[in-house]
Order: C-alpha cells, then sequence, then structure tokens
C-alpha cells in the first residue's frame, strides 16, 4: 500500500500515525490559567530531545471550530509553565477521565479525583499520585499549520524533576515499580512489563 498523504485526508493521516508510531509515552501535562484555573490533560505526541539543556516535548493539534486550541496550550503561551507528571497504571483510568473536552472554567484534578501538589519552581501544580514529575518553562513553539490536524510544538526546558525515592537508584528510574504505560491507537493502551535488553555494539 503506497499512500500520498496530500490525498488521504488529515483523518486518515491521523489514524496511520498513531498505528505506526507505537507504542507511544504519554505526557500528562498540568498547568494553570491567567485567571488561576488549573488544567490536567494527557498527550501522546511526546519525547525527550534534549540532555544539555534537559528539553522535552508534546504536540497538541489543533481542534476543528472556532477555538482550535485546546486549554493546555493556551495557558502555555500565557504563563510559560507547564508539568509533564509521568502515567502509571494504577491511575491510568483517572489520568483517562482528562482526556474529555471540559470546559475552560473546570478544573479537571477535581472532575478525576486526582491531588494537585504544588511545585518549586513553576505555577502548575503536579500530580501527587504521579511518581516522576518534571516542572518546565517554556523554551519554543512551533506551528505547523492552520488547519483541524496541524499541531503546535511545545518545547519545555525542565527546571526540576521530582522522582520518587524509592523508584530512584542513582539517577535509573526503576520501571517495574514505575510502570508506565503507552499509547496505542484508537483506545489502546500498553504496558512496559514486555521488554528485552540488547547491548549497543562497539566498533
Amino acid at each position: 500500500m503506497i499512500i500520498d498523504p496530500r490525498e488521504a485526508g488529515h483523518q486518515n493521516v491521523y489514524k496511520l500515525l498513531i498505528g505506526a508510531v507505537v507504542p507511544r509515552p504519554i505526557a500528562f501535562v498540568s498547568t494553570i490559567s491567567q485567571d488561576g484555573i488549573p488544567n490536567l490533560a494527557p498527550f501522546s505526541f511526546f519525547t525527550a530531545v534534549s540532555a544539555n539543556p534537559p528539553v522535552i516535548c508534546f504536540c497538541p493539534l489543533r481542534r476543528p471550530g472556532p477555538d482550535p486550541y485546546k486549554d493546555t496550550l493556551r495557558n502555555i503561551l500565557a504563563t510559560k509553565e507547564f508539568v509533564v507528571n509521568i502515567v502509571s497504571e494504577e491511575f491510568a483510568e483517572k489520568m483517562n477521565a482528562c482526556s474529555a473536552d471540559f470546559p475552560s472554567e473546570v478544573d479537571e484534578f477535581e472532575a478525576s479525583g486526582l491531588t494537585p501538589i504544588p511545585s518549586d519552581l513553576v505555577k502548575p501544580p503536579r500530580v501527587a499520585e504521579s511518581h516522576v514529575h518534571m516542572e518546565c518553562k517554556l523554551y519554543l513553539t512551533i506551528e505547523f499549520g492552520e488547519l483541524p490536524g496541524s499541531g503546535n510544538l511545545v518545547l519545555g526546558e525542565v527546571v526540576r524533576f521530582h522522582v520518587d525515592d524509592q523508584y530512584f537508584d542513582d539517577f535509573k528510574i526503576d520501571p517495574d515499580k514505575l510502570r508506565p504505560i503507552g499509547r496505542m491507537a484508537g483506545a489502546t493502551y500498553t504496558r512496559t512489563t514486555d521488554r528485552f535488553e540488547m547491548v549497543r555494539p562497539k566498533l
């Protein structure tokens, strides 16, 4: 099958991408509006891009309709701050509850039953149930288009890491304790319990 993305339509291209680029880690992003309303939303277009300085990125897609920006992106553009909370299995359902398209005045912490705790260097709260948090200052945004389905790449410099002590050993995080989940296509998620090792060859 050969597919020209210019002819397939953005919805079909989206289905191809989320089926091929798997598994995808989940950025559970907490922000706060200029009016002080917390927001919490998951994004599966997410990865790390730099270690020095530490920079991570995620990508909210534009929505159809008169208000294409999600609250997360609007808040970040206004405040220049956000937190990425890593999702573990034990609160996956509460994370999923935050994926609903709530009105801007709704606090997703309250709607989902998750617990906000203060950050050290940024205003958005962290998710207490998460075992790894990354406090971020906005580094750069890149807008890829103005049509529904186009992305807004958000790059944030991590200014503070928080890792639960029992998951941390010499800057390594224990995946068996963390039990992170990833995103597949559609409503399917994946666990990270079936792993194997390959040592990088030396020349």
